[in-house]
């Protein structure tokens, strides 16, 4: 078994990291620089940062604060969020991001994730799906655009498309589950690392830290994203990751 990553994701907007339920209800979760340096000391494997209002305005702040959190960590960092041609990619990359995470732009244009992954290596093209059961299909849909539209589009069949474009990465954000610290969805978790080989990692639902587990130990997650309970303080990461090693999981 590979090892596991524990990843806090940062939710910035206009500057300031945010937090809500169901992609709803945002409230402020404190400065993301600040936040980025104490999940590097607490023992972070990676960070993610989304820019979810993405706006002209949100890009040139999210420079700033990539240049900045880049200053003060030590761990590889995501950057997602508006992110829409190579030339976006390279500027956020320069700024001291690791890995450039794509989401809607990719639905849109599927051309994006081989063109970042022959420009920058597969390494570096995170591919964020969100997804939500849809009841008449009986199998989950993608939707973009902070989760506001829906696509038509499989989650089953997008991620492996994904992989054949050549992303390195899944940022798997179930929609049902999000915020609502009842666990990860193991179900959707579990049907998309089956359905590809690049790691997938399960984002939406994390509330105890039995859930890591579950996510790992069930779902075949390659790494698990939180953001609520290490925001707020409801535990740390090193607790997290005590509780994985008892149970025989490898982390870092």
């Amino acid at each position: 078994m590979l090892t596991k990553r524990i990843i806090p994701c940062l939710d910035v907007k206009d500057g300031r990291v945010v937090k809500g339920v169901n992609f709803v209800n945002l409230r402020d979760a404190g400065d993301p620089v600040e936040l980025a340096a104490l999940y590097d000391r607490e023992g972070a494997d990676e960070l993610t940062f989304l820019d979810i209002s993405a706006s002209h305005e949100g890009r040139a702040t999210m420079i700033e604060v990539v240049q900045k959190t880049a200053e003060q960590i030590t761990i590889p960092f995501t950057v997602g969020g508006g992110i829409a041609t190579v030339d976006d990619m390279k500027r956020l990359l320069r700024a001291g991001a690791d890995k450039i995470g794509i989401n809607t732009a990719a639905v849109r244009n599927p051309q994006l994730v081989s063109d970042g992954a022959r420009r920058f290596g597969s390494q570096c093209i995170v591919v964020a799906v969100d997804a939500r059961f849809n009841q008449a299909w009986g199998e989950w849909e993608v939707f973009t655009h902070g989760g506001r539209n829906g696509t038509g589009i499989k989650a089953l069949e997008w991620v492996k498309e994904i992989e054949r474009l050549g992303g390195g990465e899944i940022l798997l954000t179930s929609m049902d589950a999000d915020g609502t610290k009842d666990g990860f969805d193991l179900a959707l978790t579990k049907a998309v690392s089956e359905s590809v080989s690049i790691p997938v990692i399960a984002s939406g639902g994390a509330g105890k830290k039995e859930h890591f587990y579950d996510v790992f130990a069930e779902a075949k997650a390659d790494a698990g994203l939180a953001a609520t309970i290490f925001h707020y303080k409801e535990m740390t990461i090193q607790e997290v990751k005590d509780d994985l090693r008892e149970k025989g999981v490898e982390v870092r």
